[in-house]
């Protein structure tokens, strides 16, 4: 699947997801709305609220991990798309609140590429880096000088595969237990809650607060 996807369909597909989290649905409130009712419930300290906004969408994660790993081997060409949709916002959400919550501008686009960056989590990056994929951290990529549409581009390839690669049934023992509907909804709900949680922590290290942002 992975190898099917364009660069321009890579993209696009990010950029709508990142425009689902940061904007919202009617079901959905947006990134800014999640941070901001966070930071009034805890009496406007951001770090109180960064903790909840993790906790949170930890708990969302694992509810559509739940759902979408119901149907069993049947389902996979149903709930495959729908398991990489919910991720994706989710956890989408999830960074672009904290960086909200940390002083970042959402409309910014060199913060939305470090946004999406930051779904790798912090050991993907590292390797990344380190075999050239990638040039630097998300936080240099959110304050640098300028904005740079190719690198914007080749983070969201990488960001793409890896989501396709981590929710496509890589880990064996997803693989089987999808023969069990129930089980294969547990398994699914704790992975995505496991990797959400991973990605809330990275993201809370990596963008250092920038200002305090009050309601």
């Amino acid at each position: 699947m992975a190898g099917r996807v364009t660069p321009q369909v890579a993209g696009g597909a990010l950029r709508h997801v990142l425009e689902l989290a940061i904007d919202g649905t009617a079901k959905l409130p947006g990134a800014k709305a999640a941070a901001s009712r966070h930071l009034q419930r805890h009496g406007g300290s951001a770090e109180l609220a960064t903790e909840a906004v993790i906790e949170f969408h930890v708990g969302l994660a694992s509810a559509q991990g739940f759902v979408t790993n119901l149907g069993g081997l049947a389902a996979l060409p149903v709930s495959l798309p729908a398991n990489l949709a919910g991720v994706a916002v989710v956890q989408t959400r999830m960074v672009a609140a904290i960086a909200h919550l940390r002083g970042y501008d959402l409309d910014d686009n060199r913060v939305r590429t470090a946004l999406i960056m930051c779904l790798l989590g912090g050991e993907q990056v590292a390797k990344r880096i380190v075999t050239g994929k990638l040039p630097t951290s998300p936080l240099a990529i959110a304050t640098a000088p300028m904005f740079d549409p190719q690198l914007d581009q080749r983070v969201a390839e990488e960001v793409l595969s890896d989501l396709i690669q981590r929710v496509g049934g890589k880990n064996l023992a997803l693989t089987v237990t999808r023969r069990v509907p129930i089980l294969g909804g547990g398994v699914g709900a704790v992975m995505d809650g496991i990797a959400t949680h991973q990605i809330g922590k990275y993201a809370k290290s990596e963008l250092v607060i920038r200002r305090s942002i009050v309601g």
